[in-house]
């Protein structure tokens, strides 16, 4: 299952984004705080998207997966910005690098509209908070009170108020 994951097309790409983000922290001053604090949440989110690939490869659940998609889509764009304000940063001569990253996310991009449209959406738990239930699922479809009549202060006694 491991080497299959790695042989999709999104987790490569994923993998090349993450080695270009770390040649472009080698570019980093070691002097500069502020800077490495950038470094750092770059590689946070170079490695949690293939960390969140294999878990939504693992799960096959779709809500699941859609979970973790969120997540990779997030540290993309997260990661995008990072890379990107750091072409406004003196003493950083990484713009090459920067217009790479962002057109390699771009291509990310594309394979991950697809990979998720590959999402199997029959197998499924649904989502209580109605947030990765697949398209016409409703959350009140399975979690709704069945009298309708529920008030919590019939189970408090008149100490507890």
């Amino acid at each position: 299952m491991k080497d299959k994951i790695y042989q999709m097309p999104i987790m490569i790409k994923a993998m090349e984004i993450a080695k270009l983000a770390e040649g472009l922290g080698k570019l980093i001053p070691e002097d500069n705080e502020y800077l490495q604090t950038i470094k750092g949440f770059m590689h946070e989110n170079t490695y949690l998207i293939p960390a969140k690939i294999a878990g939504a490869e693992g799960g096959n659940l779709y809500d699941l997966r859609m979970e973790n998609a969120a997540i990779i889509r997030k540290a993309a764009r997260e990661l995008s910005v990072q890379a990107g304000s750091l072409q406004y940063e003196e003493g950083i001569n990484a713009d090459d690098y920067i217009m790479l990253i962002r057109k390699e996310i771009d291509e990310f991009r594309l394979l991950f509209i697809d990979w998720v449209a590959s999402f199997d959406i029959n197998n499924y738990i649904p989502d209580s908070w109605g947030l990765f239930n697949p398209p016409g699922i409703s959350p009140e479809d399975f979690f709704k009170d069945d009298d309708g009549d529920f008030n919590p202060m019939d189970y408090l006694d008149d100490d507890e108020m």
